[in-house]
């Protein structure tokens, strides 16, 4: 099962013990397969566990993959496209919501490819407290290598004109209802 494009899908990140983390209210489903899905966020609330509130503030094509242990956010803003990248399990569709368990380290990427590593000791803490089993430490550790090689080599999701192609394919279709 996959969402359908051109609707609207509820999105779900979990932590490893089950408990909810955050939540989006809409995201606009660009397009779907059986390795990743690509949703389209536009001033859209999102609710934290806490129950803080905030709402986007840029247009963000967000890329899920079914198979790969991250997702990346690609927040769209007047100087340039910046990533927001979460290690998390590959996600899942469910019929109600797209659903991942996220594992805390983060990689914030600036337009010039610049990358800050963020919440390595939120990992190393709910490492401990969760007790992720090795198996995933070691995934999570490659799949790091991998994100920064993707980076730097500018393949997909991390690569300015595959965005624009789909921000670009979002304002065509909004125009079109």
């Amino acid at each position: 099962m996959v969402p359908q494009p051109h609707k609207e899908v509820y999105i779900q990140s979990y932590k490893h013990d089950g408990s909810l983390h955050r939540t989006w209210d809409q995201g606009y489903v660009l397009e779907s397969d059986e390795e990743h899905y690509v949703v389209v966020t536009n001033k859209t609330w999102v609710i934290e566990s806490d129950g803080r509130r905030w709402y986007t503030r840029e247009p963000a094509i967000c890329f899920f993959y079914t198979e790969r242990w991250y997702n990346a956010i690609a927040m769209i803003r007047e100087d340039g496209i910046y990533y927001y990248c979460n290690l998390a399990s590959p996600a899942l569709y469910d019929g109600e919501a797209i659903k991942y368990i996220d594992y805390d380290i983060d990689y914030k990427i600036f337009t010039d490819k610049t990358m800050l590593t963020l919440d390595l000791d939120e990992y190393q803490l709910h490492k401990k407290q969760m007790h992720y089993p090795k198996e995933i430490d070691d995934i999570i550790k490659e799949e790091m290598q991998n994100i920064r090689e993707q980076v730097q080599n500018n393949q997909a999701p991390f690569n300015r004109e595959i965005v624009e192609k789909y921000f670009a394919d979002y304002l065509s279709q909004l125009t079109s209802q």
